[in-house]
């Protein structure tokens, strides 16, 4: 899979998402700015939060938009090891899976930023 391809179709989808139900993702994008700037933790702690979740309960395109963010946060690749590692404890044989797929979306990101 491409993953920077499979950004830019998610969001695409999501722009004629907001379309139809304005209200609905204006309120989710106002939640997902707030709980990002508020809070004891810092972005690239709640971004691996969420990666962990995404990989969890199994969300392909939000693998993608976290592993994306997490890189724009400073994260390694040795940190998303450890988070895909607990991430793969708490969900089992099907986070192995998606635990590789956030592996191989981190290794496509670095491998075209250089």
């Amino acid at each position: 899979m491409d993953y920077a391809d499979y950004i830019a179709q998610t969001r695409e989808r999501s722009r004629t998402l907001a379309k139809a139900i304005p209200d609905a993702m204006k309120g989710f994008g106002g939640l997902s700015k707030a709980v990002k700037e508020q809070g004891a933790l810092g972005v690239k702690e709640k971004e691996f939060v969420a990666l962990g979740i995404a990989v969890a309960v199994r969300c392909e395109a939000c693998i993608a938009f976290h592993v994306d963010a997490l890189m724009r946060a400073g994260a390694t690749r040795e940190e998303l090891g450890d988070v895909l590692a607990m991430a793969i404890q708490m969900g089992g044989g099907p986070a192995v899976m998606y635990a590789g797929k956030a592996l191989d979306c981190w290794d496509q990101f670095a491998a075209s930023r250089g």
